[in-house]
């Protein structure tokens, strides 16, 4: 089953927290401290498989976590650092933030391997914070927190050519006839559901890839029928062939199909329409010569050759104008910029560290002391140990760094004054 749109949370792992320990032995009664560091968390890693060209694997799985660091263990053990978590996922994937839309990464071409979350860092044991003056630290640092995200993946398909038509024109025939790929083909309207990709080869070195991108109808790019699904297939091209019923048998005008296809192209994406195009006037071969040939192909050429768009009259079943046309498709693409159409990153993580989380500096009249609080506050008394003399030399720097001192002062505070943190109090001096 083709499957090129899937909705996953990812998370990496958490840091391992430090240990708090010390060294008891027979005969070593005043051991020093031997906590140890705590394993760095596993990421969340994105690659390119080539046996891959469907999200189907995505369909049933939604929830994708990388391993947890384990926390440090006396005797200066360090914990384990969790198992990466590597997501093998079809060339042309683009990853974006399902909250913003923006590109997380875009898994075509130069881009094989790609850490989109990163596993938190371990936090260090009481050994690292002994001291001349502090030699037997009961505290340690907790582990860095999970990085997670709500992702969408998207598989844009990569091919030079993107062949498109309302249903039933034809597009299949003709990828089936000038390349290897054996396409599901039936007269009726939506055989094809999924692209197919194909490889022209015309000798001497020159080829290209073809997309057969399954029939558009109108409405497609507000999401009627299988727009949306179908329309992202086209944006990596860089040629566009419409395919249209130059015999009109279903009783389709083909000038105006035409300009329907740009208008959904347009309404979807209004840089599709800056692409080179050309015309592929199909099943000539089953029109009856009744004097109206040419003037199909005289109305498609009048209206839309001035527009530097040409108009080839072929039949995808009999081979006539195939050549033509495919030659004159590969010097357009000679002419088009060869640079990979490669979706630039814009997405960055916000980690939540604790910089980003909010404080207030108040002062309390009733019981005339400084009150300061918030989320930051609480995340900072939640790794510090204020009754040691380096944790609270610690504290006082994250006043400062914090600029929270500023705001005593601003509030006019004064030294002997008494500075409150959820039920902690000090008295405030320079």
């Amino acid at each position: 089953m083709f499957q090129d749109t899937a909705k996953i949370y990812i998370r990496s792992g958490k840091g391992g927290d430090g240990h708090v320990s010390f060294r008891r032995e027979k005969f070593v009664p005043d051991g020093g401290p031997d906590g140890g560091d705590g394993g760095r968390g596993g990421d969340v890693i994105f690659e390119i498989d080539e046996g891959l060209n469907t999200l189907v694997d995505f369909r049933y799985k939604h929830k994708f976590c990388a391993e947890n660091g384990q926390d440090g263990g006396n005797k200066r053990c360090t914990g384990s650092d969790g198992a990466d978590l590597i997501i093998k996922v079809p060339e042309g994937t683009v990853i974006r933030d399902q909250e913003s839309g923006k590109v997380v990464a875009d898994m075509s071409h130069d881009c094989r391997r790609k850490i989109v979350l990163k596993g938190g860092r371990g936090g260090k044991g009481n050994m690292n914070y002994a001291t001349s003056t502090m030699q037997a630290p009961k505290y340690a640092q907790p582990g860095q927190s999970a990085q997670e995200l709500n992702v969408i993946l998207e598989l844009k398909v990569i091919a030079d050519v993107g062949l498109v038509g309302f249903p039933n024109v034809g597009k299949s025939t003709l990828l089936s006839a000038v390349t290897n790929a054996r396409p599901k083909i039936a007269n009726y309207h939506f055989t094809t559901l999924n692209p197919n990709l194909g490889v022209v080869d015309l000798g001497e070195k020159q080829s290209f890839v073809i997309a057969d991108i399954p029939g558009l109808i109108e409405g497609a790019a507000d999401g009627v029928g299988l727009g949306h699904e179908f329309l992202k297939h086209i944006e990596r091209t860089r040629v566009i062939i419409h395919m249209v019923d130059g015999a009109s048998i279903e009783g389709r005008d083909p000038v105006d199909d035409i300009k329907k296809i740009n208008n959904e192209l347009g309404l979807y994406n209004p840089e599709l329409l800056e692409k080179p195009q050309v015309i592929a006037a199909n099943k000539m071969d089953a029109y009856y010569d009744n004097g109206e040939t040419e003037n199909i192909i005289d109305r498609l050429k009048k209206e839309f050759e001035p527009q530097g768009i040409k108009v080839f009259a072929i039949s995808a079943v009999t081979g006539q104008g195939m050549k033509e046309l495919l030659y004159y498709v590969y010097d357009m693409l000679q002419k088009t910029d060869r640079k990979p159409i490669v979706y630039e990153p814009d997405f960055v993580y916000e980690s939540d560290s604790g910089k980003n989380l909010p404080f207030t500096v108040s002062y309390d009249s009733e019981e005339k002391v400084y009150v300061v609080e918030g989320p930051r506050i609480e995340r900072m008394l939640g790794y510090t140990n204020l009754e040691s003399e380096k944790g609270f030399e610690f504290f006082q720097n994250f006043l400062k760094d914090n600029g929270i001192l500023d705001e005593l002062e601003a509030l006019g505070i004064n030294e002997g004054d008494t500075v409150r943190l959820y039920g902690w109090d000090f008295d405030y001096y320079k």
